[in-house]
């Protein structure tokens, strides 16, 4: 979830106006909200959620507290090769996360097979990344996804249409998966390069090279 905070701010002599800040982790909403609040020139203070739904400070730190057990801030990298040559593809995936107040990684890959082009490897890869959300138990909450492929990553934030029947059945299968878990989407296109960690993956799966960790970040 990401919220906006809305305020009302009064000058000495009596003159209003409204600010609307940027999207942001609750967390970090309620903290600067308390900081406005102690300036005595915010007449009224708003938390509003990306469905326009509006958050008292006590509800909003209910929830924070709720969720400090449970992997938040969630950031998956995904990737998917294909060998024209061999019809072999790899997937790989690279999920970070929050828990408990600590940072963690999982990383993974996997070959797949009954694919016919790399498009359809990044598809798999995206669903790959969505089973394991699963697994960890994200859930009713905004997660980001990150990869290099322009089609994927358009198709699925409605920018580009999915005329492949192929394509368009990935793209409905992981929206169902998407809205069963209760995860809003927020999909973010970047180069190759800084996809790097994703990618590596997908060629060692390719390689015959498995891949399955989870680590905590210090």
């Amino acid at each position: 979830m990401k919220i906006t905070i809305e305020w009302t701010y009064k000058t000495k002599n009596g003159i209003e106006t409204t600010f609307r800040s940027e999207e942001m982790p609750p967390a970090h909403a309620l903290t600067i909200g308390e900081d406005l609040e102690k300036t005595g020139r915010v007449k009224k203070i708003q938390f509003i959620d990306q469905h326009d739904s509006t958050w008292m400070a006590k509800e909003l730190k209910k929830y924070i507290k709720e969720i400090e057990t449970e992997p938040h801030n969630v950031k998956v990298y995904f990737d998917g090769g294909y060998d024209i040559q061999t019809s072999h593809a790899g997937l790989g995936i690279a999920i970070y996360y929050e828990q408990n107040g600590k940072q963690y990684r999982l990383r993974r890959n996997a070959p797949a097979s009954g694919l016919n082009s790399n498009n359809e490897a990044e598809y798999a890869a995206l669903h790959l990344a969505i089973v394991e959300l699963d697994l960890l138990d994200v859930h009713h909450q905004t997660v980001q996804f990150i990869g290099d492929s322009q089609v994927v990553i358009n198709q699925m934030s409605g920018e580009w249409p999915a005329y492949e029947k192929e394509l368009a059945g990935w793209a409905d299968r992981i929206d169902e998966k998407l809205n069963n878990l209760g995860i809003t989407p927020e999909f973010q296109l970047v180069p190759r390069k800084s996809n790097s960690e994703a990618d590596r993956l997908a060629t060692q799966s390719m390689q015959g090279i498995e891949i399955t960790g989870q680590i905590e970040l210090q």
